[in-house]
């Protein structure tokens, strides 16, 4: 007689294994985020196990000429059923222990635009762990959407390399060109969309100069109370757009000036 005990179970875990060259910034990282250490080892060799919430993450050895800095470590993908939560604890966290949200070098987390289906963090040891929604679309066009056309092809891929690819350079540089040769024949809200992942995308690429250039063009068009929304969907930091964009609430489709403001960075 057969028993389950004789059966391979379909009730498996999978652990992963990180390679860690900066075992005392990994330690501090994630203790920082709120994580359990579940085990610590430096010597002989290195061991590390943190836990939060109901998975886990663990680090061992790295190759003597693994360099962090290349971000070729490994990677860890976390999969649950709403990935906005999981951002806002770690922002949150990072706020508390750092004083701001790291968005730059090691260790990071990439932007979250509301809606999207994926974030990642880097850890100091140059592994990334991206979490994803669990019915996040199987099929993604990389390129942008064959659907579309003109600049609405171009917001969309450009939205593909930010959150997919975690290439800021590509987007700005997609979205640069993009407003040259799209903008005319556009409609105005996706020229607005364009022109605020522009400005979200120059403040992160330390490209500020050209943040005014495309706040005055933003701050020209003329948008609705439901297209202002949707332009603020479009990044993930609507704060940035603030001197720029709009006020609706002073009549909607009107256009009008605001007063010069600083951007901080």
């Amino acid at each position: 007689m057969t028993t389950n005990a004789d059966r391979v179970q379909p009730n498996e875990t999978t652990v992963p294994l990180l390679p860690c060259p900066a075992p005392a910034e990994t330690l501090a990282f994630w203790r920082a985020l709120g994580f359990e250490v579940a085990y610590e080892q430096l010597k002989p060799y290195v061991y590390l196990a943190f836990t939060w919430s109901g998975f886990q993450l663990h680090y061992g050895p790295a190759p003597k000429d693994l360099d962090p800095a290349k971000e070729a470590s490994g990677a860890c993908l976390v999969m649950v059923d709403a990935v906005a939560p999981y951002h806002a604890a770690f922002t949150e966290a990072m706020r508390r222990a750092y004083g701001k949200v790291l968005v730059k070098g090691l260790p990071r987390i990439t932007r979250y635009r509301a809606g999207a289906s994926r974030f990642s963090v880097v850890d100091p040891s140059g592994n990334t762990i991206t979490f994803i929604r669990r019915d996040e679309p199987e099929e993604v066009e990389y390129g942008g959407s064959k659907e579309l056309q003109g600049l609405a092809r171009v917001l969309d891929n450009a939205r593909i390399l930010r959150e997919f690819k975690s290439d800021d350079r590509a987007a700005y540089r997609a979205l640069d060109s993009g407003m040259r040769r799209r903008a005319d024949d556009a409609p105005m809200v996706e020229q607005a969309m364009a022109l605020a992942g522009l400005i979200e995308l120059s403040v992160a690429l330390e490209k500020a100069e050209r943040v005014p250039e495309w706040g005055a063009r933003l701050r020209a068009l003329s948008l609705s109370a439901q297209e202002r929304a949707q332009v603020e969907q479009y990044v993930a930091d609507p704060a940035l757009l603030t001197p720029w964009l709009p006020d609706a609430a002073r009549g909607a489709g009107h256009p009008f000036c605001l007063p010069a403001m600083s951007m901080c960075c």
